[in-house]
């Protein structure tokens, strides 16, 4: 995969599409723990019509471990990589879960960079954590091998070490699909790259009370769209409607039988939908 190192950092990325076309930014989940392949796998087919740029944000997957880890940072990020891909163009950025927090971080503190916002599965606060705590006591049958202890260990910032960083997020896995597929888990999960400190950094106390775009999101004045699937554990419908009702200009597709990954469970609702959106 080609890298850029722009203040520092060097970041990892995919790129498909033509220079010319309208730029489209996708930015990943995963506290400490994702990367953009996932992203990239779905979304590269909008590159018949936009330039689709999915990269490793700053201390994750095989972007370099330099620091700060913040929300703040992570979100500037976007526009040091628009600036130097884009020039003075605007983007497009779609984000998903922990990458959709970051991206309406982004478009608060960017407002003039973006033309338009996608959100998948994400959360306006930390608020969502509650939330999923509940829906897991509910699924507990669904995740044997995952304890209260233990997933309130992963929302922290003390996880010890990146075996320990494995075996939590390979135990909270059932939780994202309906069809949960356990040799696909553990393969993933043994070969993923993982980041303990930003990790670590990004649960502390005060970066996880830190973040409430809830009082902000009115000013994000861009057409926004926001899907989520209906049984989304970590990031649940509920949330997706506060986003809803605070960005003017948005509109909310609730997708049946999709979870977490609806941009991938649920492909042929989802895209149709997105195209006609990012064509408007």
């Amino acid at each position: 995969m080609p890298t850029v190192t722009l203040d520092g950092v060097t970041f990892n990325y995919a790129i498909a599409g033509e220079g010319n076309s309208p730029t489209i930014f996708t930015i990943h989940g995963g506290r400490g723990a994702g990367d953009h392949r996932g992203d990239f796998r779905a979304y590269a087919d909008l590159a018949d019509t936009y330039r689709v740029i999915s990269f490793d944000q700053r201390g994750h997957g095989k972007s370099s471990e330099t620091a700060p880890f913040t929300f703040e940072q992570l979100a500037d990020d976007i526009e040091t990589l628009r600036k130097h891909f884009c020039g003075e163009d605007k983007c497009i950025v779609i984000g998903g879960s922990f990458g959709g927090m970051i991206a309406m971080t982004y478009a608060i503190r960017h407002p003039d960079s973006l033309s338009k916002l996608v959100l998948r599965g994400t959360a306006p606060s930390h608020e969502t954590e509650d939330d999923a705590i509940e829906i897991v006591k509910q699924r507990r049958h669904l995740v044997p091998s995952l304890s209260l202890e233990m997933i309130d260990k992963l929302f922290s910032d003390r996880v010890e070490n990146e075996t320990e960083f494995r075996l939590l997020w390979l135990a909270i896995q059932p939780l994202y699909s309906e069809n949960f597929d356990p040799q696909s888990a553990f393969e993933k999960t043994r070969d993923m790259d993982v980041h303990v400190i930003p990790h670590n950094a990004l649960y502390t106390p005060e970066a996880k009370a830190g973040y409430d775009v809830r009082p902000r999101l009115h000013e994000i004045k861009v057409a926004t769209l926001i899907v989520v699937g209906a049984t989304d554990w970590i990031c649940p419908p509920s949330q997706s409607r506060i986003i809803a009702d605070l960005i003017p200009d948005s509109r909310l597709v609730e997708v049946p039988n999709a979870n977490h990954s609806v941009h991938v469970q649920a492909k042929e609702v989802v895209f149709p939908i997105l195209r006609d959106f990012l064509a408007e």
